[in-house]
């Protein structure tokens, strides 16, 4: 067996703590990307692992030259998160069948957010189910998944998405209790639409917290109106928590409607920071004073680190069985 141990390509520079992970756990190796590099970075630290980069130099064409350590180890763990998905779907691709072609065995790809899983069934004649297609795709290239709050509707299972076995779809909600408990005294949290429900809930539970659901009327996709149940918001600390963020426009006017109530303050806790446009902008017009997200997408308003969470589920990919030829 090749292995890698704390290996790095020319001109990368020499980590210390890459070292020290590599003489911890030399049969394994965490892979990240550029765009990903500090939070594949705290995950390697985290489960013990050693760490390298994917080296990516885009052509002037468009096209994508990828270069990995040419001695691998059987166990890689392939970090990204897939936000703007459609070309770094492409060189984890490359990046998998390079793996396997440099001696890797067993690949768990750890992607915090995960592309493409809203769209679960055709809406209208024609059009693509990317849930199922690029679930499948994955598959072919992955032997296990673990992600964080994917955007799941009709489909409840994550395994259904993506055939792999495990594939782990975490929950963020105990990283955010703690955070919240740090940030306020006893805030109010408001679900902006009854999807929001089981974060917002699970919070609540934890740390004993007020909470209620409004409910959402789309009528587009920017148009939005919010109606918030009877509750005294007056003088309260409103924490507005979802799974994601995109356009913005819900919590905008989940935001707006809460303002006509005189609160203490608004904030936003959010797992995927997308924020779209200028999402963050006009909440920050609306009332909002602070924006949190986790890193499971790289954002300006990153406060909460995911590592612990993600290398605690690495475990469970890792069973020998699931390599074959190994015990």
């Amino acid at each position: 067996m090749r292995v890698a141990t704390g290996q790095r390509l020319a001109g990368q520079p020499v980590n210390k703590d890459v070292v020290l992970s590599a003489l911890l756990n030399a049969g394994s190796l965490v892979i990240g990307f550029p765009d990903y590099r500090k939070a594949a970075q705290r995950l390697a630290r985290a489960a013990g692992m050693p760490y390298a980069d994917a080296l990516i130099h885009h052509f002037p064409d468009g096209e994508t030259r990828l270069r990995l350590p040419e001695l691998l180890p059987e166990y890689i763990v392939l970090c990204r998160a897939l936000d703007h998905p459609n070309s770094k779907l492409l060189e984890l691709v490359l990046a998998a069948a390079t793996a396997r072609e440099l001696g890797a065995r067993h690949i768990t790809l750890v992607a915090p957010y995960l592309c493409y899983m809203r769209q679960d069934k055709a809406f209208h004649p024609g059009e693509a189910v990317s849930q199922r297609i690029v679930g499948t795709l994955l598959s072919q290239w992955i032997d296990a998944l673990i992600t964080v709050d994917s955007h799941l509707h009709r489909v409840h299972q994550l395994q259904d998405a993506v055939p792999v076995n495990p594939a782990i779809n975490l929950s963020a909600t105990a990283v955010m209790s703690a955070f919240i408990g740090k940030q306020l005294d006893t805030p109010f949290l408001v679900g902006p639409d009854e999807e929001s429900e089981q974060w917002v809930a699970a919070i609540a539970r934890d740390r004993d917290l007020d909470y209620c659901i409004a409910h959402k009327q789309r009528f587009g996709d920017k148009q939005v109106r919010v109606s918030l149940p009877k509750a005294d918001y007056r003088n309260r600390h409103i924490v507005l928590v979802d799974d994601v963020a995109s356009t913005g426009h819900t919590l905008e006017a989940a935001t707006l409607a809460l303002a006509a109530f005189d609160p203490a303050s608004i904030s936003v806790l959010v797992t995927h920071a997308l924020f779209a446009g200028d999402a963050q902008a006009r909440l920050r017009r609306a009332g909002v004073s602070h924006i949190w997200s986790t890193d499971a997408i790289p954002h300006a308003s990153n406060a909460l680190h995911l590592d612990h969470l993600l290398a605690g589920a690495l475990d469970k990919c890792r069973n020998p069985r699931t390599v074959q030829g190994t015990t």
